[in-house]
């Protein structure tokens, strides 16, 4: 009789009886993916980030969460709801395919990563996500903003756009000041939308901030209305 039996002995999976291999967990190995989560600015996507890094973490996963400038100045995720969470900072010359493969050879397993504010990545920084998916089987989880404050998409999402095994819109709703549907984000600089300037600036949402952002609709974005002075910023 002819001995079928894998000569490692890496379990199988369980999937359909099939004999592909499995990895941590019982997850069929190169079952890793790349998706990006994308939306305006008060939608959420931290939130939901933090989130990810729970479910996963909690069913023994081992991840990193980084992001790069957050709204806090520091190697932090933070939310306008309250949640936080320590993380790596991704300066412009962080390789993140060393970062962690590094914490494998002293030991530490990665399974996935939270890559929060990705969409201020380098494009470089995202092709090394794409070759941890594929050649070392890590999960990606990437959040960020598809478009800049003049609504041209920033080059780190467009290339997330182009690589993903998966892109969705976060679906929670984020209103324009006049109820239509946010979708485009405004800087607003002494009370008025500004067109010209670095693509990448810190601000937040709060009207007492010297760079504020407001989602707008696309009508409103275009025209740089940001509605009565009552009204403040909605979302």
């Amino acid at each position: 009789m002819t001995d079928h039996t894998p000569a490692d002995s890496t379990p199988l999976s369980p999937v359909s009886g099939s004999s592909v291999r499995a990895g941590a967990h019982g997850r069929p190995l190169h079952a890793a993916a790349l998706r990006f989560y994308w939306g305006p600015m008060d939608c959420g996507k931290s939130t939901m980030a933090l989130q990810m890094n729970y479910n996963h973490a909690r069913q023994g996963r081992r991840g990193l969460v980084t992001t790069r400038i957050d709204r806090s100045l520091g190697p932090r995720v933070t939310t306008r709801v309250g949640l936080a969470h320590e993380a790596v900072e991704v300066t412009a010359k962080l390789d993140l395919r060393a970062l962690v493969r590094s914490r494998r050879a002293e030991g530490v397993g990665i399974d996935y990563l939270i890559c929060d504010e990705a969409s201020f990545y380098q494009v470089e920084q995202v092709e090394q996500l794409a070759e941890l998916v594929d050649a070392d089987d890590v999960d990606v989880y990437a959040f960020g903003l598809a478009t800049d404050f003049r609504s041209r998409m920033f080059p780190a999402a467009r290339r997330l756009f182009e690589l993903a095994d998966s892109v969705a819109r976060i679906q929670v709703e984020v209103l324009c000041w006049c109820g239509r549907e946010g979708l485009l984000n405004a800087r607003v600089v002494n009370g008025r939308v500004v067109r010209e300037g670095a693509q990448v600036v810190v601000g937040d949402t709060a009207e007492t901030a010297q760079v504020r952002y407001q989602v707008l609709c696309r009508r409103h974005h275009r025209a740089g209305e940001l509605g009565p002075a009552t009204s403040g910023c909605s979302g």
